[in-house]
């Protein structure tokens, strides 16, 4: 781990770390006067029910930020058709929280063939329709409308794997980043403990959002490149080559070249590859969104150097230019430390859901409730899985004690349990199973 890096659980606390921990993030009002609070300092807003359990964004980041001193609300499936959920608990002191939630909202709302789903596995009673297409925009722009000058920060799979210019299958088209159209303040991606809590602090400590140009596992808004950095077009990491042509299988050559060389024959496109420049000041400039539009080719061509660039620790920061505007992306996070780990995974959860929902079932959970998540990341890179362009490719674990305590947890917390633990794993490890 780089040495200037301060692990999460060591910095200072936020001094409202005073009024303790919450039985669950308050979702009303009449919470929010339970706990003594007179307002929130971070408001999450997502689109799965609030379930206080590891395995749910937003409980992590919620109770991550609690343990930084932090007053933490939580908006659950807001009613997006107008602003006034989004102003349930308040103007948060610090910044709003976007994400659409465990699932990206497109694929959690259509099937493959673009039929709409009439079921929600977040939701409680499996209820479909709880939340909007592209949940990450609708509900950054009804906080930008509840509270205009309020930060929205941006997390969550949805906007991670939207974080440059992207193929929409919905659309079957190439979209801007989900960071313009969202209007957003910050964009972070990937596992974003280590980027959330300094975001955290800093606006904390009053410094403008504006200025958070230099956090790795971000991408922002930028007028201009930056000027302390060197950069070098893509190309020169990767030529861009001619769309494949696949050969017919049964065609038969009616006139069969024996002549030529050997040379010729299997003469192969040249990929130029310079030297590695310099990680923490050279950035490679992306071809820009609009020549993305209609070029299949360079499209790729962009994609798979995002791929090349996403190493923490030899990756480098990536440009790309949207009409007027540079989409700057940071260096990808540096993993979490098994320690790190341990103390995410071993914070307070209540381990249920949220008890506004009674006795309703909310099948996501009933799934997971007695798992057990044991490490993240994955080597694999498949091209059907998004594991390892959100997650990356080094494996981070927690350690054996953090699990047995967790299965005491489970024990302790998860009503009706019979003494199963329904599954220990992570990515790699369900990959390879």
């Amino acid at each position: 781990m780089h040495n200037d890096i301060t692990p999460i659980h060591e910095h200072k606390k936020y001094w409202a770390e005073c009024f303790g921990i919450a039985p669950f993030l308050p979702t009303s009002r009449k919470e929010m006067d339970a706990l003594g609070w007179d307002s929130c300092d971070i408001i999450i807003v997502t689109g799965d029910a609030y379930v206080d359990h590891p395995s749910f964004g937003m409980a992590i980041i919620g109770r991550l930020l609690e343990a930084q001193g932090f007053r933490v609300g939580i908006i659950a499936q807001p009613d997006w058709s107008n602003k006034n959920d989004f102003m349930s608990l308040g103007k948060p002191n610090l910044f709003f929280g976007i994400t659409a939630g465990n699932m990206d909202s497109m694929i959690n709302r259509y099937t493959a063939d673009k039929k709409l789903r009439h079921d929600d596995a977040y939701t409680p009673n499996n209820e479909g329709g709880k939340r909007p297409d592209r949940a990450t925009l609708v509900y950054s722009q009804r906080c930008r409308e509840a509270y205009k000058e309020t930060p929205i920060v941006l997390g969550g799979i949805e906007a991670s794997l939207r974080r440059i210019a992207h193929y929409d299958y919905w659309s079957d088209k190439v979209r801007r980043s989900v960071l313009f159209d969202a209007k957003a303040d910050i964009l972070l991606f990937g596992n974003a403990e280590r980027a959330l809590v300094e975001v955290a602090h800093r606006l904390a400590d009053g410094e403008s959002v504006a200025d958070m140009t230099n956090i790795r596992g971000t991408a922002i808004n930028l007028a201009a490149e930056p000027e302390q950095y060197t950069i070098i077009d893509s190309s020169r990491i990767e030529k861009p080559g001619k769309a494949f042509v696949p050969q017919n299988p049964y065609k038969v050559e009616s006139n069969c070249d024996t002549n030529k060389s050997e040379t010729e024959a299997e003469a192969k496109p040249i990929t130029i590859r310079p030297s590695r420049h310099d990680a923490a000041s050279t950035a490679v400039r992306l071809p820009p969104f609009e020549k993305l539009n209609n070029d299949r080719i360079l499209y790729a061509h962009a994609s798979r150097v995002m791929h090349l660039e996403t190493n923490p620790y030899s990756g480098r920061a990536l440009i790309q230019r949207h009409g007027n505007r540079e989409l700057w992306v940071n260096q990808a996070p540096i993993p979490l430390t098994t320690e790190e780990m341990d103390y995410v995974f071993g914070l307070p959860y209540a381990r249920v859901p949220h008890p506004k929902y009674g006795k309703a079932k909310i099948p996501a959970y009933d799934m997971i409730k007695t798992s057990v998540n044991i490490m993240r990341g994955c080597f694999g890179g498949c091209s059907f899985c998004s594991i390892t362009e959100h997650e990356g490719r080094i494996i981070q674990n927690r350690s054996q004690e953090s699990i047995i305590g967790e299965l005491e947890e489970i024990r302790d917390k998860v009503p009706g349990f019979t003494g199963t633990i329904s599954d220990l794993g992570g990515p790699t490890a369900t990959c390879i199973a």
